[in-house]
């Protein structure tokens, strides 16, 4: 098909997903994943494809495709897009967040509206849409190539990638994955073009903390064991806490491509100033900064208490805590130990969630793929290695030794900045230029690594 014709695929299918309003709001109820994979089986099946379906709990379908590669020795690829999104708050947006809408805004460029259009719905799409190409034109690899649609990325992936390496393995593996976060480019002050591909992300050691004081009438607090005050200083204490920064290629890469002064690249490269570097930062880049460098430590969640005149004996709070490369879990344990003192013997710490953080190479034929694909864009681009600060469902193919990376390609107007600011935000939404770009990109790493 034409380039011009894909990319209308591509739209269309963008803005069916978008409409099914495959919202999943962390409850195992939420998703209806069916939907969209109903679109994608139906969309794949037209092409003659045969489409494995897997429902690891009722209405969380995931959807499989492969192509079949001749020679059982040779490297495969599976393109892996999710086809749940996060809630939205309907006040906040100008148009109807499920809504798929196809706009041309002031500057005369046309984008799709919606909950989804950037995470991750666009790649989802353009992924179905440039695998579905490929068999239609009679593609035979060497190696097998796979699509995957997978439910559940936004809650963690129990019930999508992690349920399907536990009970399916042998549906999605792969040598190469290719999946969310990575794409958007800067250009330097140079004119140099650096475009973002992710390797890796931050861990998960997330932990309740129980914090016990003795229960007594709250007429009389005076000189009380009271849990929420102990609380409060907790929750003081950890949200001061620093942990020492870890300063990684990764890092280094990222600095160099920043358009800022000399001296603060250079105070942003020592360990003993970067904390104060980023502080002089905009606050929206400052955080990404100071989150890519530190272990993370966010007190999110206080329960506790049971009446306005009873003083309390236990307080819980649920903490957010994300680890840099290289962290282990007893790393996790002495930084909690150090940020609360004294109060130590008083916390009860247990574990809700736990995930190392993953890295995969970049000296391998996948790099060097993307490398090229990403030039025939825009010409003598340099790929930065980048790190997630959140999750992706790329950690569970790192975690077997396959390398995963989040990638892409917009166009220009996607900078880190826009991109950021529409991810899970108001009025998400991707221009039609980048969808382009994006499928040919998938159709062209496709027959260079796997054909």
């Amino acid at each position: 098909m034409t380039e011009r014709a894909l990319t209308a695929e591509t739209v269309e299918l963008l803005q069916t997903m978008i409409q099914n309003a495959c919202v999943n709001d962390g409850t195992r109820e939420s998703g209806e994943e069916t939907r969209n994979a109903d679109t994608l089986q139906h969309f794949m099946e037209g092409a003659g494809l045969d489409v494995q379906r897997f429902e690891a709990v009722e209405g969380r379908a995931s959807i499989v495709a492969r192509i079949e590669g001749s020679d059982p020795d040779a490297p495969s690829l599976c393109l892996m897009g999710h086809t749940d999104v996060v809630p939205v708050s309907p006040d906040g947006w100008s148009r109807d967040p499920f809504g798929g809408e196809l706009v041309r805004n002031d500057d005369g460029v046309e984008e799709v509206w919606g909950r989804g259009a950037i995470d991750m719905l666009n790649l989802t799409s353009s992924m179905a849409v440039a695998f579905r190409d490929l068999a239609r034109s009679g593609f035979r690899p060497k190696g097998d190539l796979i699509y995957f649609g997978v439910a559940d990325e936004e809650a963690g992936g129990t019930w999508g990638a992690e349920w399907m390496f536990e009970h399916h393995p042998e549906a999605i593996d792969a040598d190469y994955c290719l999946t969310e976060l990575g794409g958007w480019s800067t250009v330097d002050d140079h004119g140099h073009r650096h475009v973002t591909v992710n390797v890796g992300e931050k861990g998960l050691a997330w932990r309740r903390l129980r914090v016990s004081g003795t229960p007594g009438h709250g007429s009389m607090p005076f000189g009380a064991d009271n849990a929420l005050v102990k609380a409060a200083e907790v929750v003081r204490r950890l949200s001061e806490y620093r942990p020492n920064p870890r300063l990684g290629p990764t890092w280094t890469g990222f600095v160099d491509s920043l358009s800022i002064p000399a001296e603060l690249k250079s105070a942003m490269l020592d360990p003993e100033r970067v904390y104060d570097a980023i502080s002089t930062l905009p606050v929206p880049q400052a955080r990404m900064c100071h989150a890519l460098t530190h272990t993370t430590i966010s007190p999110n969640v206080a329960e506790g208490g049971q009446k306005t005149n009873v003083i309390p004996d236990t307080v819980d709070i649920e903490v957010d805590i994300r680890t840099v490369p290289g962290t282990s879990y007893d790393d996790v344990k002495a930084m909690l130990d150090d940020a609360l003192g004294d109060l130590a013997p008083h916390v009860d710490v247990t574990d809700l969630q736990v995930g190392v953080a993953t890295e995969s190479p970049t000296d391998n034929d996948l790099w060097d793929t993307i490398s090229k694909r990403t030039q025939i864009v825009y010409p003598d681009a340099t790929l930065v290695p980048g790190l997630v600060v959140g999750g992706t469902d790329a950690r569970f193919y790192r975690q077997r030794g396959r390398v995963a990376y989040g990638a892409g390609l917009f166009s220009p107007s996607m900078d880190f900045a826009t991109f950021g600011n529409r991810f899970h935000g108001h009025d998400e939404r991707i221009d039609v230029e980048s969808l382009a770009l994006a499928t040919e990109f998938w159709i062209g790493i496709s027959k260079d690594l796997v054909g």
